[in-house]
């Protein structure tokens, strides 16, 4: 099963209209998203909690790394570049955080809202090497885009 970004965008649209809580909408993002498609094996946002400072938020799959600071691995690349990060090997991610040893692929895109403020991000693990296209990620950067847009930190 493959995911159907435009029907997972409709769906989300659906589910989250109006919503502006933070932690509400990554909690509801984080359920459809790692439902609609089997490559994706541990789905989550990682907040910004303090100044270059990651923590665990809402997530779907195995125990997740509980902070992680904006200077290690995939998810601290994306905060601290506020650049998606595509890797299809993380054995080859120089700095790769090994929270679950099952993780070969990821994908992590920077959540932002409307006022440019650094949310968090968004972090898929897959348990398969070279899970991700750019397809995915430039989808599911619109999906986050249009969801986060009117959210301020929690």
């Amino acid at each position: 099963m493959q995911v159907d970004y435009e029907t997972l965008a409709r769906t989300l649209a659906a589910l989250t209209e109006g919503e502006t809580d933070t932690v509400s909408l990554m909690a509801t993002i984080t359920c459809e998203v790692h439902h609609s498609d089997d490559r994706f094996d541990w789905t989550g946002f990682y907040r910004v909690t303090g100044p270059d400072l990651l923590r665990i938020g809402p997530y779907q799959g195995g125990h997740g790394c509980l902070v992680i600071p904006f200077s290690r691995g995939v998810c601290g690349a994306a905060a601290r570049t506020r650049k998606a990060q595509l890797v299809p090997d993380v054995e080859a991610f120089e700095g790769h955080i090994a929270c679950a040893s099952s993780t070969r692929s990821e994908l992590v895109l920077p959540v932002v809202n409307g006022a440019g403020v650094l949310l968090g991000v968004f972090d898929i693990d897959s348990d398969r090497a070279d899970a991700f296209t750019q397809a995915d990620a430039d989808a599911l950067g619109t999906i986050l885009a249009d969801r986060f847009r009117d959210s301020a930190l929690p």
